[in-house]
């Protein structure tokens, strides 16, 4: 099995598969491919392995929120199940939640009591119809209350809060080096350090 480098367009025609063979395709493409696949709004996302830029700025992300509360983890890269009727998959790159929260549920567990979930931007030609319309939508429709995107096209980071019927009805905008509020989570980020990623 190959992944295409090119995906279809959004509208383009899809299987339906149920949330179980995705799981069983997600996790044999993973370990044979390198590729992360998500299950999103009855759609299948595949986006190639992270670069080392994206993976530093999860870093820094987890060094932040740890430091302002060190009674939450961030989980990179844990599965949660997500949409209507708990049917889709998402493979956030960051969860944050409270220490210990999601030990021993498995591969994608249900997004109660998750506080906040953090996505980097690819570089793919999927990543505006997956991180800035689809993600935002199955967060909200979850009731995830913060789902915070470090946008690397525009230099920003988006902060998307007050999750009702389907949508976060907050969303802000702070280019890099703005002082960041995370709503209801007590946690302030001095983005200065993500300027180094500007392109």
């Amino acid at each position: 099995m190959t992944v295409a480098e090119h995906h279809p367009p959004p509208e383009a025609p899809l299987l339906p598969i149920s949330p179980e063979l995705f799981e069983e395709i997600a996790h044999l493409a993973g370990r044979e491919e390198n590729a992360k696949l998500e299950y999103i709004n009855g759609k299948v996302w595949v986006e190639p392995v992270t670069d080392s830029d994206h993976a530093a700025i999860l870093s820094w992300m987890f060094r932040q929120f740890i430091a302002h509360r060190p009674d939450l983890d961030m989980p990179i890269g844990q599965g949660l199940k997500i949409g209507t009727y708990r049917n889709g998959r998402a493979l956030p790159d960051g969860v944050l939640v409270p220490v210990d929260h999601l030990t021993g549920q498995g591969d994608y567990p249900d997004p109660d009591g998750v506080l906040a979930v953090v996505e980097v931007t690819s570089w793919d030609a999927d990543t505006h119809a997956r991180d800035r319309v689809e993600k935002p939508a199955a967060y909200a429709a979850t009731g995830i209350g913060v789902y915070l995107l470090i946008d690397r096209d525009a230099n920003a980071v988006v902060v998307h809060s007050r999750p009702h019927r389907g949508q976060y009805l907050d969303r802000s905008t702070h280019p890099y080096g703005e002082v960041v509020q995370i709503p209801g989570l007590g946690i302030t980020l001095d983005t200065d350090a993500l300027k180094r990623f500007a392109r």
